[in-house]
């Protein structure tokens, strides 16, 4: 794990192509604390107001920012919770609420911010970690972390086939320098993509936006991905990712979901931009054409018949590209 980042570093495309700056999400999950403290944390750290929506989800107003969510990370609980609200009192309701946090995570999510705007969430971090926040190692059986959810340039092929290239080439790299937590990388939830989808996606040539979601959905129908790219898809056709994934989690939206990074917020090392910066490695290299296509025809080259690509010398190779260009 890296020392904390001064800064957010930029992408090399910050705006989108409406001309509108792009915006961020994050997600972060950790213990140590319970619903009703880590929402007066993130309203004290933030200048918010707290409104209460259920028993298992609040809301944190903040003025040029948004809307934060602070709840129980369990979407069974959530329901139920929703459901009393709307008046079927359950009285198991607020005793389950009061032990859930002991066993799953809290979840902040914050509303999307602006890539000039990051660091304005880094008090509510360091709030946090005050208040006695604990994160990716502190559990043996939940697998905490950070997802990213950062807003594409454009929805069109192109755009998104550089950024599909980009992940496939670095995302065993990234596997590695984000030091996933040994845990987390034996739970289903952040499953690289597989190796034949590599391959696919990388000889694709021009495709169009219904070959890029049908080659994904047939290796990847699921939420469970370092990088999960059905919110995404779903925000540019619903009916095609419905049919192949039927799970009421997958919100359709025009960012990339992220979820490889840990959850270290206990550490004064870590701080957001250690996880964002390693996620512009991607964007770096998705905008840059020549090296695109140069580190996609060696990848292809180092095919092995029954073997596949040596995942050590991969990363080795990713990791000198990666120092040429002072990006690590």
């Amino acid at each position: 794990m890296s020392t904390t980042e001064s800064s957010y570093r930029d992408p090399p495309v910050r705006h989108r192509d409406d001309g509108a700056q792009r915006r961020v999400g994050f997600e972060l999950e950790f213990s140590g604390l319970d619903l009703d403290a880590a929402s007066r944390t993130v309203a004290s750290a933030l200048e918010g107001d707290i409104s209460a929506d259920t028993r298992a989800e609040h809301a944190v107003v903040v003025a040029e920012l948004g809307e934060f969510t602070i709840e129980i990370d369990w979407d069974f609980l959530k329901r139920k919770a929703r459901e009393s609200a709307d008046g079927e009192t359950k009285e198991w309701i607020k005793p389950l609420s009061q032990a859930a946090p002991m066993l799953v995570p809290i979840e902040v999510v914050a509303p999307p911010i602006a890539i000039d705007r990051l660091s304005a969430l880094d008090p509510m971090v360091l709030a946090l970690r005050s208040a006695g926040a604990q994160g990716t190692e502190e559990s043996l059986i939940a697998a905490y972390g950070v997802h990213i959810n950062p807003e594409t340039p454009g929805l069109d092929a192109p755009t998104l086939h550089r950024y599909l290239c980009a992940f496939a080439l670095l995302q065993w790299w990234l596997f590695d320098a984000h030091d996933v937590d040994t845990m987390r990388r034996l739970t289903p939830y952040i499953n690289p993509w597989p190796e034949a989808y590599l391959h696919e996606v990388l000889t694709l040539e021009a495709p169009d936006t219904e070959t890029l979601i049908d080659s994904y959905l047939a290796h990847n129908a699921t939420r469970n991905r370092a990088l999960d790219m059905l919110p995404l898809f779903s925000e540019l056709d619903p009916e095609r990712v419905q049919a192949a994934v039927d799970d009421r989690r997958v919100k359709a939206r025009p960012t990339f979901h992220y979820r490889l990074p840990n959850c270290h917020i206990e550490d004064p090392r870590w701080s957001l931009a250690t996880s964002w910066n390693l996620w512009c490695t991607v964007e770096a290299l998705a905008w840059d054409d020549v090296a695109l296509a140069q580190l996609s025809q060696e990848f292809l080259a180092a095919h092995r018949p029954l073997l596949g690509v040596s995942n050590a010398d991969w990363v080795q190779r990713t990791n000198q590209w990666l120092t040429d260009r002072g990006l690590v």
